[in-house]
């Protein structure tokens, strides 16, 4: 039988990128969101380029969608399918981390709560079922913002404010803080949100490395972070595991 064709997957990415945002797009900034080598991305580029599919900006070297697509849909996954298709990995998320559950999409430069997770104990909890939090102050967040260029940038240029002492409120800072979330595969979040409380979370991925989404935990320092008030490593070993569990789901078969 024969195998999928990478190259296809990845392309179709890319143009899902190149349709979500207003703006036009550099090499690097598509390489970054897909997780590719920036020759990849370039060699994509041209070929999509040749067939009409993108335009490339000769002063600027931006890259759009070309002439030749009349239409392509948004890029992304719907929230309902992604919560769908998520449900059972974070539920087993939460019972071995012992920690509430979120998972996240972006949604007018914020971050949306579109699935939450209880932690597994008797403490008084409320549902954050379709909770708007802050993308740049929080895992969630900064997972989603750190694989969407043209959102972060739109979050920078809108203003960082600070919500407790600890928020970035810097836009090199917070670009810095995305390009380490890049190459760390997860991001964390200690007291930039709320005092006292902290997260870990990672990307969830579909065809060609496409982001649609975040998975992550959230809870109190102490059980989120050691002495040092660092994530704890088995915490993030468990929440990029799930991500990766997810990831493989959403570029399965559907049911």
């Amino acid at each position: 039988m024969p195998g999928m064709i990478q190259s296809i997957e990845r392309s179709s990415a890319v143009l899902r990128l190149l349709a979500a945002g207003p703006d036009r797009l550099r090499v690097k900034e598509i390489a970054d969101a897909l997780g590719l080598p920036k020759s990849t991305a370039h060699s994509i580029l041209r070929t999509l380029e040749h067939v009409g599919f993108a335009e490339q900006d000769p002063r600027t070297a931006r890259y759009r969608l070309g002439r030749g697509l009349t239409e392509l849909g948004k890029a992304g996954l719907d929230v309902n399918e992604l919560r769908s298709r998520a449900l059972d990995w974070a539920d087993t998320l939460a019972a071995r981390s012992v920690e509430s559950v979120r998972i996240g999409a972006l949604q007018s430069g914020s971050a949306r709560v579109v699935h939450h997770v209880f932690r597994p104990d008797d403490t008084t909890q409320s549902m954050d079922n379709g909770l708007i939090i802050p993308a740049h102050a929080t895992s969630l967040g900064k997972v989603l913002l750190a694989y969407d260029a043209p959102a972060a940038d739109a979050v920078a240029r809108a203003g960082l404010d600070a919500y407790t002492r600890r928020t970035v409120t810097n836009r090199r800072a917070l670009a810095g803080s995305l390009g380490e979330i890049r190459a760390q595969g997860w991001g964390g979040a200690v007291e930039e949100w709320e005092m006292g409380r902290a997260g870990i979370a990672a990307p969830l991925r579909t065809f060609g490395g496409l982001v649609v989404g975040a998975i992550g935990i959230y809870g109190p320092v102490e059980r989120i972070c050691d002495s040092r008030q660092r994530p704890r490593p088995a915490l993030v070993e468990l929440v990029c595991a799930t991500a990766q569990s997810i990831s493989r789901d959403l570029t399965g078969p559907r049911s």
